[in-house]
């Protein structure tokens, strides 16, 4: 196929699609105008790109913080609470064993450096 004959049917394709969107947009009762190039009605897409930055009001932020502290009482009153365990010391024997068994453990080591 050459470009004319692919051009040729691709018009005629753009002419049937057109004919379509306009039949649609008549079956619309809104009345709100499409845009040319999408298709989508622009009041539909207005309304959704206008939209700023929301705020919220201060008493809307107290009622928030309000129902947060609430929910986090409510979860601390349902958990167990949990005693602290008893900090555990070393006896003053097992500490000295504790000693002398890392004391072999250097001196092998720097036999085994000597060595090699």
């Amino acid at each position: 196929m050459d470009s004319k004959s692919i051009l040729v049917e691709l018009r005629a394709e753009r002419q049937r699609v057109d004919q379509a969107i306009t039949a649609l947009e008549s079956l619309d009762h809104a009345g709100a105008a499409a845009s040319p190039m999408t298709g989508v009605s622009v009041a539909s897409t207005a309304a959704v790109t206008k939209r700023g930055r929301r705020r919220m009001s201060a008493a809307g932020r107290k009622r928030i913080s309000e129902a947060a502290k609430a929910m986090w009482a409510r979860r601390k009153k349902a958990s167990p609470a949990k005693k602290a365990a008893p900090a555990r010391h070393m006896s003053a024997a097992t500490r000295q064993r504790l000693s002398e068994l890392a004391k072999q453990r250097w001196a092998q080591r720097r036999k085994k450096m000597k060595t090699a």
